[in-house]
């Protein structure tokens, strides 16, 4: 077996872990919303003992009888166990931030094999950049969860993690091989690997502001989103919590994005004597940084918060996706380096 093919048996290994971890924390909020469903009936009950409580006493001042066939001093109401109001197992959710922390390992030894099999930095191509940022939207996910409790997310990071594992898979795979004159620099590492790492931030802060938008939905008395199947929204934070995680990684991302685009100018003087040549990917990478610009501003400055703040990120990371998958495939240009065409 060659390193290549090492590389994509754990692409495989890594994904299969992600869904087992995906399973586990699907496990976990359906926990959560049953959890939500007995707290519910345990604060029926709760009023029903103080109604019953205050009639005996009504009962009791009118000279009636309190006697109760259940001994003195009771109502007829069983006493719930303190144990069972303590705080549900979370087994599930451990065992899938285990999984993740196993599949975001295996994810690593995956892209560094293929970097040593095609003598270069791994990332140079459609299918490696889908393995890089999958790596760093995981670990990001991994990196939070270490000071704050984001199981919650744990379900949506995975699946969409598994999903571009697969597609990369079945759909970006290309040969390990070297790259062109053009990409032989030390920019390829600074230029991309910046990037990559803004994008996998871009896509944990989408899942958030999904996030927000259903439970912003669901406290606002939404019919569909009260029915019984999404309880588990009542065991994530509230809409202002998730906007404002939303709100720091894509500032995080932004950041970085900004130093990408600074890069690339940098490096299309070196490479081919201008900073900027409205190239396709140029083009698209400059509506991606205005876009999440304008959200910023929009934020701080103009007071837009909640569901048009989330709004502004879908649509930010919309235009993300279109950067990575719809310029590299469906326009030429200077970055066509997809990896997918016998011109790349």
């Amino acid at each position: 077996m060659t390193l290549a093919e090492l590389s994509q048996d754990l692409v495989w290994a890594a994904a299969t872990a992600l869904t087992v971890a995906l399973v586990a924390f699907a496990i976990d909020l359906a926990r959560l919303a049953g959890r939500a469903d007995l707290e519910r009936a345990d604060a029926r009950a709760d009023d029903a003992r103080e109604r019953t409580a205050d009639r005996a006493e009504v009962l009791a001042a009118a000279g009636a009888s309190s006697a109760s066939p259940y001994g003195p001093g009771t109502t007829g109401a069983v006493e719930a166990d303190p144990a069972d109001a303590a705080s549900p197992s979370r087994k599930a959710a451990n065992i899938g931030v285990s999984l993740t922390w196993l599949g975001t390992a295996l994810l690593l030894v995956a892209i560094v094999t293929r970097g040593i099999a095609a003598g270069r930095t791994p990332w140079a191509n459609m299918y490696e950049f889908t393995l890089v940022g999958t790596f760093v939207a995981l670990a990001a996910f991994l990196a939070v969860s270490l000071k704050r409790d984001v199981r919650f997310l744990g379900s949506f990071v995975t699946g969409l993690s598994v999903l571009f594992l697969v597609l990369a898979q079945n759909a970006f795979f290309v040969v390990a091989t070297g790259v062109q004159p053009a990409l032989q620099s030390y920019w390829l590492v600074i230029h991309v690997g910046v990037a990559i790492i803004a994008t996998g931030i871009f896509t944990v802060a989408f899942v958030t502001s999904v996030l927000q938008l259903l439970r912003d939905s669901r406290d606002s008395g939404n019919a569909f989103l009260g029915a019984r199947g999404w309880r588990w929204l009542d065991s994530t934070p509230g809409a202002l919590q998730l906007e404002a995680l939303s709100f720091r990684l894509n500032a995080v991302a932004f950041v970085l994005w900004t130093f990408t685009i600074i890069g690339g100018a940098i490096w299309a003087e070196h490479a081919w004597g201008r900073y900027w040549g409205w190239d396709p990917k140029e083009v698209w990478s400059f509506v991606v940084w205005i876009v999440y610009a304008a959200y910023l501003h929009a934020r701080t400055t103009r007071g837009w918060s909640g569901r048009r703040a989330a709004y502004f990120v879908i649509v930010g990371y919309a235009c993300v996706l279109f950067n990575f998958t719809g310029v590299n495939l469906l326009f030429n240009g200077k970055h066509s380096y997809s990896g997918l065409n016998p011109g790349d």
